[in-house]
């Protein structure tokens, strides 16, 4: 049910405070239309017994849309406008710079006007302002969850919830630190981030699934503003339907110079993407169309390819790593497509450090069969030259391509029984026609993945170098993660061409430039 004299409480509230930065200082804070929206329905939402309804909420919106601004107002109403004695309220962020960020903001609004200031004493060795008449305060935390446990919370403010290095955090402050309160209130703001795998695109997630209809939570309150990945980002109207204070603080000339600039330097795209247009990129420079590979998760039925001719790739990485071997069968005709089948290690006792050091779902993917564990704390190739001497008994694997770097024995173990093994060079050479190659058939969805979440998660770190001749190779140093599943497969599909093209279709063409 709806309250309409306590969502109109809190937006008078508000409206009591100023804004702090440039032209707009000393303006009386009057909430713009996505604001006012977002306020009235989470104080005014109420369930029977009069308590709000909601106690999470999760806003995602690009940069300069006046986040910070909102977020102070949010944390000041529940510190000292929501009738609760003792209300603990806390801001946090990735760290404590981030985190006072809002803090300062609020500091401000606190500042210009007297009501508050006369009852509000700030206390800035700590980062806190405590609120006399209800002996409540509100105060900066960081990201050492570990020190926070035993808090009684009344309200979070959590910015910039994308840049979270852990889940931990988040868990501790939201997880049962409110369940002495009656109606506490979960504040999560944020621009989209670029970790699939972190805390705050599982909330994202949950997020898009209540907005979709797919989950119901009468809890959790969504908010996303932003423009679909496969939308024209040149197109104003959708950097107007991701940005609902364009035009208002938000001058749209800035937005104008940010594309062009963009569009001009392929480095920045992902960024504007991200900060202006609120899409989850994976890096700063991606290399993979992620749209285009996901085009290609064509069905891959592994007992179908039995007795197929096929090419396979071998990146041994580190041995306490992942390690890759892929193969790839090419097409059987002109309507066939390059078929890819991968397979990936990781050291058993390494497993669980590995899911909290990289904060990438190794455990979940071992449980799924998409990734093997081998015995002990590194990866045991003994064990990987059996699976591939198995592999071989059900394909027909013609060449085996490897990284000449730490792999002298196992190759010499290969040859032994009775595999033709291919030394690949890691250089421009050897690399650039295979990886754009390997561009050409995914954008032509001449290429079957099968959708495999390890490979895509590899695909998806892939950060290219490109010398001055315009000839690319993927980088491991630059790379945000793993790509031993992407570097095995491009050794492998360059085997595959070579031999089924004989006289090469790179030097029948030349190379592509893309």
């Amino acid at each position: 049910m709806f309250d309409a004299n306590k969502a109109q409480r809190a937006v008078e509230f508000i409206r009591c405070l100023k804004h702090t930065k440039g032209q707009w200082r000393g303006v009386p804070f009057d909430l713009l239309p996505w604001q006012d929206s977002i306020i009235r329905d989470l104080f005014g939402t109420v369930k029977e017994n009069g308590y709000r309804q909601y106690n999470s909420a999760y806003i995602e919106i690009p940069k300069k849309n006046g986040k910070s601004e909102l977020a102070a107002a949010v944390a000041l109403l529940m510190t000292c406008g929501d009738g609760e004695w003792g209300a603990e309220v806390y801001g946090c962020a990735s760290d404590r710079q981030q985190a006072s960020i809002v803090f300062d903001v609020a500091v401000d609004m606190v500042d210009q006007c007297p009501a508050l200031r006369k009852r509000i004493k700030p206390v800035m060795s700590v980062k806190r302002l405590v609120y006399k008449p209800t002996n409540s305060f509100y105060q900066v935390l960081s990201a050492e969850a570990y020190t926070k446990h035993g808090l009684n919370v009344h309200a979070v403010v959590f910015d910039e919830l994308h840049a979270q290095p852990s889940r931990d955090l988040y868990d501790v402050m939201t997880k049962g630190s409110g369940d002495a309160r009656l109606q506490p209130l979960f504040f999560l703001i944020t621009t989209a981030g670029t970790d699939r795998n972190s805390i705050c695109w599982e909330v994202h997630q949950k997020a898009m699934d209540i907005l979709e209809g797919r989950k119901i939570d009468p809890t959790f309150y969504p908010v996303i503003y932003g423009t679909p990945d496969d939308a024209d980002w040149g197109q104003e109207e959708n950097w107007y339907k991701a940005n609902p204070s364009l035009g208002q603080t938000i001058d749209i000339e800035k937005v104008r110079n940010a594309f062009l600039s963009a569009r001009e330097n392929p480095a920045e795209e992902n960024l504007f993407r991200q900060l202006r247009l609120n899409q989850w990129v994976k890096q700063s420079v991606r290399w993979m169309p992620m749209h285009a590979w996901d085009e290609c998760a064509f069905a891959v039925e592994p007992e179908t390819l039995r007795g197929r001719l096929c090419y396979g790739g071998l990146d041994l990485s580190s041995t306490t790593d992942v390690t890759a071997f892929v193969l790839v069968f090419p097409p059987m005709d002109d309507e066939d497509k390059f078929v890819v089948l991968p397979f990936f290690w990781i050291p058993a006792d390494n497993l669980a450090t590995r899911v909290r050091r990289d904060h990438v779902p190794y455990d979940i993917w071992q449980r799924q069969g998409y990734l093997k564990t081998t015995e002990g704390n590194v990866v045991h190739y003994g064990f990987i030259e059996t699976f591939i001497e198995e592999l071989n008994t059900r394909y027909h694997i013609k060449e085996i391509a490897f990284d000449r770097w730490g792999a002298v024995q196992m190759v010499q173990n290969l040859e032994g029984m009775g595999f033709t093994v291919v030394p690949f060079g890691q250089g421009y050479k050897d690399m650039s026609p295979a990886s754009k190659e390997l561009m050409k058939l995914t954008l032509e969805k001449k290429l079957a993945h099968g959708g495999h979440p390890v490979l895509r998660w590899m695909m998806d770190n892939v950060y290219v170098r490109t010398d001055p001749a315009g000839n690319i190779k993927p980088d491991k140093e630059k790379s945000t993660e793993r790509i031993d599943g992407a570097v095995a497969m491009i050794m492998a599909l360059d085997r595959a061409i070579r031999n089924e093209n004989p006289g090469s279709v790179y030097d029948g063409r030349g190379i592509l430039v893309l």
